[in-house]
């Protein structure tokens, strides 16, 4: 009986001694662990700073923007107004693209209408850039536009047109004539050359293409009423 209880004794004395070391060594392989986890973590911080890199942020030639503002001020209202223009014959496509009004015609007509407005003021955007207007701020120079809506006819719609060419037209004459200024320093020569023989040709032949259509539609349905619409449209 007393060898089997110093045989007992033994054995949880043995396993007291196993656990003990085998606590150890966890202790000690964790210990090693977190010191190689922490090495790595501040190698890799040590990387990031090198790869972290300064850059300088070059001043504004203040001497390249030479536009006077008042021409500046009156190209921002000429973008807006090609943009108005834009979303106005964009409304127009709309309308005569649904299927209750179905004229393909007209409703090609105004997107593409819609179309050169929009590339008209992404232009004078492009030229404000290239003067060095747009390197300080673009704050409010384009806005969504108010568009009319109508239960728009063939004919109704393009005379809405050609008084909305007239328009633009008379806005891009009134910008011409600011930026031509009062005096011989204030004359825009390259920008006052580039609204007349670009912008102010292309409104010119725009609106006697328009007058040319709306008499010659006039005519039609004078002539042959809701049919003489249908067949201007398939014309277009």
């Amino acid at each position: 009986m007393m060898k089997v209880f110093a045989s007992i004794c033994l054995l949880v004395v043995l396993v007291a001694v196993n656990q003990a070391q085998a606590e150890s060594l966890v202790s000690t392989n964790h210990g090693s662990v977190m010191q190689e986890l922490n090495k790595q973590k501040n190698e890799k911080v040590q990387e990031n700073e090198n790869l972290n890199c300064n850059v300088r942020t070059n001043a504004i030639f203040k001497a390249w923007p030479d536009m006077k503002t008042p021409c500046v001020n009156s190209m921002r209202k000429q973008i807006q107004k090609e943009i108005h223009a834009s979303v106005q014959y964009l409304a127009m496509a709309a309308h005569f693209s649904t299927d209750t009004v179905n004229r393909p015609g007209f409703a090609e007509h105004f997107f593409k209408a819609a179309k050169e407005e929009r590339e008209h003021g992404s232009k004078l955007v492009e030229y404000l850039s290239m003067r060095g207007e747009l390197t300080d701020t673009v704050k409010n120079l384009i806005q969504v536009p108010t568009v009319k809506t109508a239960n728009w006819s063939g004919i109704a719609a393009l005379e809405d047109a050609f008084k909305l060419e007239t328009e633009v037209t008379k806005s891009i004459r009134d910008l011409i004539k600011t930026c031509e200024g009062t005096g011989k320093d204030d004359n825009d020569y390259h920008l006052v050359d580039y609204l007349t023989g670009v912008y102010l040709e292309e409104q010119l032949h725009g609106q006697r293409e328009l007058a040319g259509q709306i008499t010659t539609l006039e005519k039609m349905m004078s002539t042959h009423g809701e049919l003489g619409e249908f067949l201007f449209d398939k014309n277009m």
